[in-house]
């Protein structure tokens, strides 16, 4: 019965870790880099117009 419980502690704290992990990770981002990279690899036809 101990084991079953540390067992589902451990999973639950596991899927906290792995959900603020790509919090902080998201966090960290620019809000707009694709964006950006997306106009420096395309210069000469791109459609901006396309683009909100």
């Amino acid at each position: 019965m101990l084991a079953r419980r540390f067992t589902i502690v451990c999973l639950l704290m596991s899927l906290f870790g792995m959900f603020f992990a790509i919090l902080v990770a998201e966090a960290g981002r620019s809000p707009r880099s694709w964006d950006e990279a997306s106009s420096r690899t395309c210069r000469f036809a791109c459609p901006t117009h396309l683009r909100n």
